[in-house]
């Protein structure tokens, strides 16, 4: 694995949906950078810090989100003197995002009076009053024809669908929720799944017409769902909840055909591998190294012993280390945060929010536990390769750590005082971005071999 240099960054930094090219903030800067060479290719300048970036869909455009003044800047690629400023005045703007065709801007007001679609292409608005959320409540089919959108009034949660071409409401209903968290698609669009807060555990499958195909509640009185995916394939739905558990439910009849626990001891028959990460001093040979006794005496303190990251195989049963959150505090540390599927659907990772150091992956093929990766630190982020089964994770050191079906390994980042406290991957799986507090950095990625033996030292 190949590292660039450090760079500055203070704020977002993404890779483009075409894989060519990365944006990263530097204060009222957007710098945009190839993908291969590093070379900045547009460097664009904002009226305030930038707080958020994004791409559109087809990587001609990009937005920034400037929150403090509050304001909306877009900018194009191929058309450098293009400008585009979007301000809401004393309605001020939560958040934005770019619609499935690349040339509308959907904007939420702060306090959510109304959520608004800017076209690109004119200077049409449309506005839908009430929305639920403002980063959340929004999703868009698969195809990009339409969106689901989540209103709040009359102290009822409604879905509006809304055609994408014309942004005309195509229909609306109201759903069973007392406070609706989130909304998202199928795969597939047929299917919109929703799911309650964590005050009251409820997750609704609605059609598009606003049938209700099914409603699960796997326990009553007790913190809720906490992390909701659908499988690539749309053919599992993951629900991660407040009581340690992952329940998987299948799309043919919504039954939940797997309920996967997170124990803090794992006993025997175990056939996953236990990964533990140890530090490993490294031996050097220091028989012919002469020192002056002017030197060794001028230096009696003596740096610490280097060492080297590998994981060790461990044996069952082993503790697996754990926090109890407080009872008197609120948003308890506790529940399924992390909760990821692999590209092909066969594994998911999760991390029980009590037990942050520890990350486990399941084979929902086989419905077993696969590996458990045992980390001296929580862990910050876990990414999937989006074009093969392999696992990246940090936890706020200078090591990456990798899984494959085949093993798991650790790779030092080559630069001096850098943390690896988030990680983003291309997606063409080549390139992998690391972001440490005030800078960021790239590692290239070497393909996966169909047949592959990695050792676990650095």
């Amino acid at each position: 694995m190949e590292f660039t240099e450090s760079y500055k960054q203070t704020g977002p930094c993404c890779f483009s949906p075409n894989a060519r090219f990365i944006a990263v903030a530097v204060d009222y800067r957007l710098v945009i950078r190839e993908t291969l060479s590093f070379k900045v290719v547009q460097l664009f300048s904002c009226l305030d810090k930038i707080s958020y970036i994004e791409w559109a869909l087809d990587s001609e455009y990009i937005l920034c989100g400037l929150y403090k003044k509050p304001m909306i800047q877009a900018w194009s690629l191929t058309q450098p003197e293009w400008t585009c400023k979007i301000d809401e005045g004393p309605a001020g703007i939560a958040y934005a995002r770019w619609s499935p065709d690349s040339r509308h801007i959907l904007t939420t007001s702060d306090f959510q009076l109304r959520l608004t679609v800017w076209s690109l292409l004119n200077t049409a608005c449309v506005h839908l009053q009430w929305p639920k959320h403002a980063s959340k409540g929004v999703s868009f089919t698969r195809d990009g024809k339409f969106a689901a959108i989540c209103t709040r009034r009359d102290c009822k949660d409604y879905i509006n669908l809304l055609s994408c071409q014309t942004w005309e409401i195509m229909g609306n209903f109201a759903v069973d929720t007392l406070d609706l968290a989130d909304i998202e698609w199928s795969p597939d669009d047929s299917a919109i799944v929703i799911w309650d807060s964590s005050l009251e555990y409820k997750v609704l499958i609605y059609s598009p017409d606003g049938r209700c195909l099914f409603k699960y509640q796997a326990y009553e009185s007790g913190l809720g769902v906490k992390s909701v995916s659908w499988s690539p394939c749309g053919q599992f739905l993951a629900v991660g909840s407040y009581d340690q558990m992952l329940r998987v439910l299948n799309h043919l009849t919504w039954k939940t055909f797997a309920e996967l626990m997170h124990p803090y001891t794992v006993r025997g028959p175990c056939y996953a591998a236990v990964f533990k990460e140890v530090d490993e001093p490294l031996q050097l040979d220091m028989s012919e190294l002469c020192l002056s006794d002017d030197f060794s005496q001028g230096n009696d303190d003596s740096p610490e012993e280097p060492f080297r990251v590998r994981y060790e195989v461990m044996e069952v049963p082993i503790n697996l280390p754990f926090q109890k959150p407080p009872a008197e505090k609120p948003n308890p540390k506790q529940g399924i945060g992390i909760l990821s599927w692999s590209n092909d659907s066969q594994y998911i990772c999760t991390r029980n929010d009590s037990m942050p150091t520890i990350l486990w992956i399941w084979d929902i093929r086989h419905l077993e536990l696969a590996a458990i990766l045992v980390q001296k630190d929580p862990i910050r982020a876990a990414a999937w390769d989006p074009t093969c089964t392999r696992l990246v994770l940090c936890t706020g050191s200078s090591h990456l750590y990798l899984w494959t079906p085949s093993g798991a390994y650790c790779v030092h980042a080559p630069l001096s005082q850098f943390i690896i406290n988030d990680l983003k991957w291309n997606s063409d799986g080549s390139c992998l971005l690391l972001k440490d507090k005030e800078s960021f950095c790239c590692a290239a990625v070497p393909l996966l071999p169909e047949s592959s033996e990695y050792s676990s030292d650095d």
